[in-house]
């Protein structure tokens, strides 16, 4: 009966976390969307993030990198492998602050790339793993559940692989934020940002932060909660 009582609570804490995160995650994501709008309105005399982007790579001795287009909002990203800074429509033509915000921070991952940032490296080796990790975990995670008290090593594994996808969430962090370091010192450096609107493009970079840290905490807490039903198996 102790047993029972346990693990109700345990999954009764866990959707208290759960429901907690989401509300933290959609406030952030929609604080950022009211600043992506915001700031987008805020012109920069006719530069695009497509004309930020290459003058920050040139600026930086970066030539090997192109410039490209993606679409949807906020889908931009580098990709270390092709080497490619992949900017979403509104920020590849835009105009705006905001635009040139994410384009340079976009860059800070190619002078990143560039300059052998140990924590790029690091993420970009567990790329392959994570993938590995992603596709099968759900189903591990979902059978050891179910299986827990005659095949516990099923969800051992689960624990595993999900645990590789959590640290690649907190690995990703210190990337982001020194992204988004090196793309603030460089608007200002540049000329592009000044007084008046460098607070402002750290506050939308800043914005952006946080739903990473967010992720990182709720992938932290779910695997906290499959540990604590692994270790309470018996009880």
């Amino acid at each position: 009966m102790n047993g029972v009582n346990s693990f109700n609570g345990i999954i009764g804490m866990q959707w208290i976390i759960f429901i907690g995160i989401a509300i933290v995650s959609y406030i952030i994501q929609a604080n950022l969307q009211r600043k992506f709008k915001k700031y987008s309105k805020i012109g920069m005399n006719g530069l695009t993030g497509r004309d930020v982007a290459i003058r920050m790579l040139q600026e930086n001795g970066i030539y090997d990198v192109q410039v490209t287009h993606v679409e949807g909002q906020l889908t931009d990203h580098y990709n270390p492998a092709t080497k490619t800074v992949n900017l979403s429509e509104g920020v590849y033509d835009g105009d705006s602050l905001m635009a040139a915000a994410v384009a340079a921070h976009e860059c800070g991952h190619a002078v990143q790339h560039a300059r052998a940032y140990a924590p790029l490296t690091l993420r970009s080796k567990l790329v392959p793993i994570v993938s590995f990790a992603s596709q099968w975990m759900t189903w591990l995670l979902l059978l050891g559940i179910l299986m827990i008290n005659s095949f516990p090593q099923l969800l051992l594994i689960g624990i595993i692989l999900f645990a590789t996808t959590t640290i690649f969430s907190f690995i990703t962090l210190p990337v982001e934020i020194n992204a988004s370091r090196r793309a603030l010192a460089w608007l200002s450096s540049s000329g592009i940002t000044n007084a008046y609107n460098h607070s402002q493009a750290e506050d939308a970079l800043r914005s952006a932060a946080y739903t990473y840290v967010v992720a990182a905490l709720g992938s932290l807490a779910t695997l906290i909660y499959y540990v604590m039903i692994f270790m309470n198996r018996r009880n």
